[in-house]
């Protein structure tokens, strides 16, 4: 989750602000919960060594006659309940996006004992986390495209999954996901919008002016070229002092809560074959599904009245990030505005906080059916 701060450039800041072979059984791993207060509700999960373990697994999206495989995991709890519900959960993308923030969140929701048996799958983005990384024009649309056709297609994961299906994301993946269902391309039960964003790490600080456009359109080329692009790359985001520097300022709210299991893992990820094509799309803004906080409100406004969204806010996400987020509170189509403590990345430090609100929504307006 770079952001503007990490690259060396002449800016001056706006005003303005098909289905694979069977899954497979995963490694297990263990959660260890830290807590930085004694509130309960605020511990962070650190991933130790493995004992829970989940289903894994790829499926293939096909975009302009290309095959992609994208990796996806289903944690499923055994609960008494005839039918289960499902969940899709769909990580914040960012240079290092991946399954990892919700597995402990979706094991929460799994081994919850209520009047529901929850099934939790999680997709990787393609081009990030474990999922293919091939070279193409990646934008917003490219985006959509995917979680419609993962959604809908009749060999999904989540193609059992019945009338009721609801979608849980962070960051972009939450306004991407609310735009393909304003337009009617998906139709989720329900919607939890987790400290949602719609400006890439460029645009919110620096504008889009013509100006600005045309340096991102530099900076995108130069990252994307096959050997500087490497070299660029490697500098300002494939390092494990940027992303630690990255977490501890913005993405976590607690700095003693980046451990470094978590920058191992994540520098990993900036390590695989394709990795720097996504984050040059995202950092300069094509990954942004709209354009202004106006357009922003709007995709809220077009659902009111037919599926219920909550909207989960964070405590110290920063000043221009949080400034959107709080703009939902009260706005037409939210039908509940929770905070929670954390950054940008809530469901992964303080997964135990998230998994309480993402459970009373769901008792809300589920659990009662069943």
């Amino acid at each position: 989750m770079a952001t503007a701060s990490s690259f060396i450039l002449p800016l001056s800041p706006s005003p303005k602000a098909s289905a694979s072979p069977a899954p497979r059984l995963s490694k297990p791993f263990r959660i260890r919960c830290v807590s930085s207060s004694l509130d309960s509700s605020k511990k962070s999960a650190v991933l130790e060594k493995p004992t829970a373990e989940f289903k894994s697994g790829t499926w293939q999206w096909r975009f302009q006659d290309n095959p992609v495989k994208v990796y996806y995991e289903e944690h499923e709890g055994g609960g008494a309940a005839d039918v289960a519900k499902s969940i899709l959960m769909i990580p914040t993308i960012s240079d290092v996006s991946t399954v990892e923030e919700w597995r402990a969140v979706a094991k929460d929701i799994v081994k919850r004992n209520g009047g529901a048996n929850w099934r939790v799958t999680i997709v990787d983005w393609p081009g990030l986390g474990y999922s293919d990384r091939p070279t193409l024009d990646y934008n917003a649309d490219v985006m959509e495209n995917f979680l419609v056709q993962f959604m809908n297609a009749p060999n999904s994961p989540v193609s059992n999954s019945g009338s009721e299906l609801v979608l849980c994301g962070g960051g972009h993946a939450a306004t991407i996901a609310l735009r393909a269902a304003g337009k009617g391309l998906v139709r989720p039960s329900a919607i939890a919008a987790v400290a949602p964003t719609w400006a890439g790490p460029l645009p919110i600080v620096f504008g889009r002016g013509s100006e600005m456009e045309s340096r991102y359109g530099l900076l995108r080329g130069t990252l994307r070229a096959p050997a500087v692009g490497w070299m660029m790359y490697n500098m300002l985001v494939s390092n494990e002092k940027a992303i630690q520097s990255q977490y501890k300022s913005h993405v976590y709210a607690d700095p003693d809560n980046v451990t470094p299991n978590i920058i191992e893992s994540r520098y990993a990820l900036t390590k695989r074959k394709g990795a720097r094509y996504v984050p040059a799309a995202f950092l300069t803004g094509l990954l942004d599904p709209v354009q202004s906080r106006e357009e922003f409100l709007a995709l809220f406004a077009e659902l009111e009245g037919k599926i219920p969204i909550m909207v989960v806010s964070t405590s110290n996400a920063p000043k221009r990030s949080k400034a959107e987020i709080d703009a939902l509170k009260g706005a037409k189509g939210v039908s509940k505005f929770v905070e929670v403590p954390g950054a940008l990345l809530p469901q992964e430090e303080y997964p135990l906080a998230v998994a309480e609100e993402l459970y009373k929504f769901l008792q809300d307006n589920f659990e009662a059916k069943s």
